[in-house]
This record gives C-alpha cells, sequence and structure tokens, in this order.
C-alpha cells in the first residue's frame, strides 16, 4: 500500500495505473478524497443520514471541491458549488457528477451568487481561497473571492446550518472568526474525524 500527498494530480493517477497494491490519494491539486470522507463522516454525525441533505459550497473550486461534486451524489448529497467566473469545476466533474446524480435521485448544481447556493441548506462549507503554493496569488485572488466570504451575513440565509471548513483556515478571509468558532461549525471535528476515517481506511484496504 503506499500513501501519497503530492501537487500533481495526474501523477497520483500514473503511480495508482502501475502499482499491484493500492494507492490512497492524501491530497493531490486536483482530488482530497481523504478530506471528504471525513466531511461525510462528520455530516452523518450531526444530522444521522446523508441522502437527502443539501450541501452548499463556496469559494474556489478546488481539489476539495471536486472530491465533494464526486461523492457527493454517491451517498445522496445534494451540492450546490458558488464561484466566481473562472474558478469553477471542470466540465469533466460536472457531467460525471450530474450522471451519477440522477442516478441517486439527487443533484449538484453550480452557481455565481453565494446566497442562493446556501439558502437552505443543511451546511455550508467554505475552504481557502488559495491554497499552499497559491500564496503569491492571495493579493490577486481576495478582490474576487470577498463576496464568498462565510460570515454571518451570508449564514443568515441558511440559519441553524452547519458550517464546515477542511482547516487550515485564513481567518478573515475565506470565512471570519465568529463562524468558524460559533456554535454551528463543525471544523474541529471534521480534523479529528480525519483520523478515524483514515484508520478506517487501511482497514479496508489491509482485510479484504
Amino acid at each position: 500500500m503506499i500513501e501519497t500527498a503530492l501537487a500533481g494530480h495526474a501523477v497520483a493517477v500514473e503511480l495508482a495505473a502501475h502499482c499491484a497494491v493500492p494507492v490512497i490519494n492524501g491530497l493531490s491539486d486536483g482530488e482530497h478524497p481523504c478530506q471528504v470522507l471525513a466531511d461525510l463522516l462528520t455530516l452523518r454525525e450531526r444530522f444521522g443520514r446523508l441522502a437527502g441533505l443539501t450541501v452548499a459550497y463556496v469559494g474556489d473550486s478546488n481539489n476539495v471541491a471536486t472530491s465533494l461534486l464526486l461523492a457527493a451524489p454517491r451517498v445522496g448529497l445534494n451540492l450546490c458549488i458558488a464561484a466566481p467566473a473562472g474558478y469553477e469545476p471542470s466540465a469533466d466533474h460536472l457531467a460525471r457528477a450530474d450522471e451519477a446524480a440522477r442516478a441517486a435521485g439527487s443533484w449538484v448544481e453550480v452557481c455565481r451568487d453565494p446566497a442562493t447556493a446556501v439558502a437552505n441548506a443543511d451546511a455550508v462549507y467554505a475552504d481557502a481561497w488559495y491554497s499552499m503554493g497559491q500564496e503569491h496569488e492571495a493579493a490577486t485572488r481576495r478582490p474576487i473571492f470577498a463576496p464568498y466570504q462565510l460570515n454571518a451575513a451570508l449564514l443568515a440565509h441558511a440559519p441553524g446550518a452547519a458550517v464546515l471548513h477542511c482547516l487550515p483556515a485564513h481567518r478573515g478571509d475565506e470565512i471570519t472568526d465568529e463562524v468558524l468558532d460559533g456554535p454551528t461549525s463543525l471544523a474541529f471535528r471534521q480534523a479529528e474525524n480525519r483520523l478515524h476515517v483514515q484508520k478506517a481506511l487501511l482497514l479496508r484496504l489491509l482485510v479484504r
């Protein structure tokens, strides 16, 4: 078994194609499946189910958003991603997610307006506007993503919604202290659940 965390997603795919043992993508610039497993566990703990829940993701359609898009329909989650122009999910990922959603009786959507995305959502997810290695883009990205900040005003469109963030957070950028440390935040439970789901993943692969 090989666990890999690397920048180029294509490298992870190629590695898996040539390995006789399972390859776990711990993190790549394309996808972050291990994080999303923890997210799903956290939602299951909070709501007691996954099917029929609606999750809104606001911000950059990065590796976390992509993995959410690919995973949500498989468990019956509805997902709406709000992203500025030029930062939407790829057409290929959207097509795959839409096909899976139709089969599961759920839905996936992409929109521009974050308020529309979060309206009546059960959970609202924010992630960094600039990932590791993109720090040099921070000044350029901040004004583009400012309307997508997860703050009290945006959360007012989804009263009582759970708040998700995969951490580490850039406080004051994609999420405010008030929301991240607020009563509906599940961010730190998500962080703990990374440990539990990764142990379960290893057990699943080792005991087959």
